[in-house]
């Protein structure tokens, strides 16, 4: 083992668990300026980027008790981690890639499960943490029609909101039921409208050889 090699993974490994989220991208064919241009616009999001030899992260995404990801681990591997969520990173690597076709999102780890290059491309699509929690709020204090209609969307919309968001924002109070007015005791009662007497029904004549005929 070469002597740099613990402090490597040391410092690796705390990068990890001090992070929400792992991105793992190849960089192959990225120059010097590609990378300065992707490390200024992930800084501005809280993000790194940071070159590693994959037995380095391979052994430092383990000791952080991390799903292993050696599937994913091939050619020339970087990783980014932030101090926000995940899906402001992966909206800046997705928009990079579309402009310069590198790097190439392999996969991501998230709330110690993983993620495959797809799963991390949809997260870019998605709002921030702080947008969804704004929006969360917003839903709690509209009408609760608002709310019913949100509910009957695809689970996977309100499943994503909730998840995302780490603090639960406060429920807006549910106003108590008014009580129904009692009726005094000295009101006068509302008369009722006179009902009809049915119509008697026609006697019918008695048979001529009957006793009341005589």
């Amino acid at each position: 083992m070469r002597p740099e090699k613990p402090t490597i993974v040391e410092d690796v490994k705390l990068r990890l668990n001090n992070s929400p989220f792992l991105i793992v991208v190849e960089y192959g064919g990225m120059n010097v300026n590609h990378f300065a241009e992707l490390r200024t616009r992930l800084g501005g999001s809280g993000a790194s980027l940071t070159v590693i030899k994959n037995t380095f992260l391979r052994r430092s995404i383990k000791d952080a008790g991390l799903p292993e990801l050696d599937a994913h681990l091939t050619g020339q591997t970087a990783f980014v981690v932030g101090e926000k969520d995940i899906c402001g990173a992966a909206k800046i690597l997705k928009t990079f890639a579309a402009e310069f076709e590198k790097p190439k999102i392999r996969a991501g780890i998230l709330d110690n499960s993983i993620l495959d290059a797809a799963q991390v491309i949809a997260l870019a699509d998605l709002p921030s943490k702080e947008v969804l929690q704004a929006q969360l709020l917003g839903l709690l204090l509209s009408p609760a029609t608002k709310l019913v209609r949100t509910l009957n969307e695809p689970g996977a919309s309100l499943a994503r909101v909730l998840a995302a968001i780490a603090e639960k924002a406060p429920a807006a109070p549910v106003a108590a039921a008014k009580p129904a007015e009692a009726v005094p005791a000295d009101a006068t009662p509302v008369e009722e409208a006179p009902v009809a007497p049915a119509a008697e029904a026609p006697t019918e004549a008695a048979p001529a050889d009957s006793p009341a005929a005589e």
